[in-house]
């Protein structure tokens, strides 16, 4: 970059003086000499009106008193014979040029020729260099790393053993071969990593060639296509020559599925660029010489668009699923990512393992680096548990908006709707536990109740569905049975339990009426890769009881959250009162909140509306129960039936 600066600033120098040369000899600011007769000249030299005279060739060059200069031509004459004439020389300045060829002249005349020429030769070798950047547009550009240095090895990555394991024998092959050969085993020419983002699937594409040892070209799909036609098959050819060159080698196309959809679903009628450089790869992949050791590996998390022909055997014919990680796998993960750092000897990764229920590895990653920036900002020489916590609620929510400030009726509003969701899950049977309830605001949402599973859950259960619709709609119940009315917090709790209310229906054949069955199916582009429209496969009665299964439902789980939440009215306002006071509750101040007896003086306090507050006036109006009358008790959580 340096060097571009240099050679450019130098050319336009360059340019510059030569055209300042170029405009003195066009445009002299010194004015010519006036010509005038010999006769003239000695007459001049008699009044005594010269001061010097050079003799310049067949010249006198003639500087008067006033300073004026003039010339005259002499031809052959020399000056003594000038003096024969009548020139007269006394107290004039005088002098005689030399004879001969005047080189400083020509040098003069010649400079701006030598400028310029300088200027065509640097722009014609900027135009050969332009040009063979043109010759290398159809060159592959895939960055080479040099196995001998690895960054990345195995011991880099948990979580994820069983691809590690499949992976292994990669490395096995391309470091001792002849133990596959000698058995009359083939390795996979091709072997694509399929995972959701932030998996490590680069990153263990690169912890394969770290651990083999041997060069790594690393290519994003997206950098084989360009505008102009044939690039993009130019580019796998030079790659795959490059390959052949450098074995035994990995090639690594990350994102494949840029150049490797489906053929003929282009917007172009099926022969656009990017087919063209599909074609090229299927073939560069067939052709490959047995005694080649190159093997390629792909990744990409959309392996439902990729062409058929790229994932038939000989291809890609080993397929690696890395998923998100269980909770043994989050463990491994937080342990490789907070190794080197100071945590403090509260923290326990297995809670926080617990805690983050479908992270993926990026996400873990930056769970830990967000710890400890809110260590460092908070002045603290090790990471706390509070911190690692906390970075949760960043990753899931954002961070906290400290600076909103909200009225005291919308705080007890907020308080309220985070009690009902808490309480429902603490009583429902099916589901997860409440971990922490806070009103602060993060990121776009107002408040939030979090849940903690005991375990990673690979099935649910219509039950398990029913209670999480239940909680989800508790919120808004719990508005409703102390206000009298809801606001429009509830609005994403309503399109959650929708949604899973119609696919317990539509997906899941969970429902009683309907039976086991699926209704609609997507159809989607293959070159746009989104799900853009439904195909109805059911009638418009049929419809009609879809709709009907899914508010019986929804209706069904908001009774349920209505009863529980009626019938532990007390209980409710108890926790809501702790959370107004304190924003946020968790560990055994939460479980208190839930178990602690109650007291007589629990009462319904509500200032969110005249309505409410009327309401709640008459609720301290009643009577306090009869001796010998059970008041409304805490209904423990059960045991969910085996």
């Amino acid at each position: 970059m340096k060097s571009n600066w240099m050679r450019n600033s130098l050319i336009y120098l360059i340019i510059l003086v030569a055209a300042v040369v170029l405009l003195y000899q066009l445009f002299p600011t010194s004015s010519k000499p006036t010509e005038i007769g010999l006769d003239r000249a000695i007459a001049m030299s008699q009044d005594g009106e010269i001061a010097a005279i050079t003799v310049d060739s067949e010249e006198l060059l003639i500087i008067t008193l006033d300073g004026r200069e003039l010339k005259t031509a002499i031809g052959s004459l020399t000056l003594v014979e000038l003096q024969e004439l009548g020139l007269n020389l006394e107290g004039v300045d005088y002098n005689v040029k030399p004879s001969g060829f005047d080189w400083s002249s020509l040098l003069i005349g010649f400079i701006p020729l030598i400028l310029f020429g300088a200027l065509i030769f640097f722009l014609f070798r900027s135009a050969r260099g332009a040009n063979s950047q043109a010759m290398k547009f159809g060159r592959s550009r895939a960055r080479l790393l040099q196995g001998s240095t690895p960054t990345v090895t195995f011991d880099d990555i948990a979580g994820v053993e069983e691809a590690k394991q499949e992976l292994t024998e990669v490395v096995d092959f391309l470091k001792s071969r002849d133990k596959f050969q000698s058995l009359g085993a083939r390795i996979p020419k091709g072997i694509l990593l399929i995972g959701p983002p932030g998996t490590g699937k680069t990153l263990m594409a690169r912890a394969v060639a770290g651990e083999a040892g041997v060069p790594f070209f690393a290519i994003s799909g997206s950098e084989f296509v360009e505008m102009f036609v044939g690039v993009g098959a130019s580019r796998v050819r030079d790659l795959f020559d490059q390959a052949k060159r450098n074995t035994p080698c990995i090639i690594f196309i990350d994102e494949i599925d840029a150049v490797g959809r489906h053929r003929g679903a282009g917007l172009g009628g099926g022969h656009d660029e990017r087919e063209q450089t599909l074609n090229q790869i299927l073939v560069e992949m067939d052709g490959f010489d047995t005694s080649t050791n190159v093997i390629i590996l792909a990744a990409t998390n959309r392996p439902d668009i990729l062409d058929p022909a790229l994932l038939r055997p000989g291809r890609f014919d080993r397929r690696v699923i890395l998923d998100r990680p269980d909770i043994n796998g989050r463990t491994a993960i937080l342990k490789v990512h907070s190794s080197g750092k100071p945590l403090a000897d509260e923290v326990d990764l297995e809670v926080l393992a617990k805690q983050t229920a479908g992270f993926s590895g990026a996400d873990l990653a930056n769970l830990v680096n967000e710890g400890a920036i809110l260590a460092a900002r908070r002045g603290k020489k090790v990471i706390e548990m509070q911190d690692l916590e906390e970075s949760i609620d960043r990753v899931l929510a954002g961070p906290e908006r400290k600076s909103r400030r909200i009225s005291p009726k919308e705080k007890e509003i907020s308080a309220y709707h985070e009690a009902g969701h808490a309480l429902v899950a603490k009583l429902l049977p099916n589901a997860d536990p409440v971990h922490k309830i806070s009103i602060v605001a993060r990121g776009a949402i107002g408040g939030y109740t979090r849940l903690l599973p005991t375990e990673d859950r690979y099935l649910m259960t219509r039950s398990q569905f029913e209670d999480m619709i239940a909680t989800l709609l508790a919120g808004q119940t719990s508005e409703k049975l102390i206000f009298k009315e809801t606001t429009t917090g509830a609005q994403n709790d309503i399109e959650e339990a929708t949604k899973l209310a119609r696919k317990m229906v539509t997906s899941y054949g969970m429902s009683q009426k309907l039976g086991p069955r699926t209704f609609g199916r997507k159809e989607e582009m293959v070159f746009l890769g989104r799900e853009i429209t439904e195909q109805r496969d059911y009638s418009e009665k049929v419809a009609q009881e879809i709709d009907e299964e899914v508010y019986t439902i929804i209706q069904h789980a908001q009774d349920e959250a209505k009863r529980l939440l009626t019938e532990n009215k007390k209980r409710l306002i108890h926790i809501a009162e702790k959370i107004i006071a304190q924003e946020t509750i968790e560990g055994e101040e939460l479980e208190l909140a839930f178990t602690e007896p109650l007291t007589a003086k629990t009462k319904v306090k509500v200032t969110a509306t005249p309505k409410a507050a009327k309401t709640a006036t008459k609720a301290r109006a009643k009577p306090a129960p009869k001796k010998g009358e059970a008041a409304p008790q805490f209904i423990p959580k059960q045991a969910p039936a085996s």
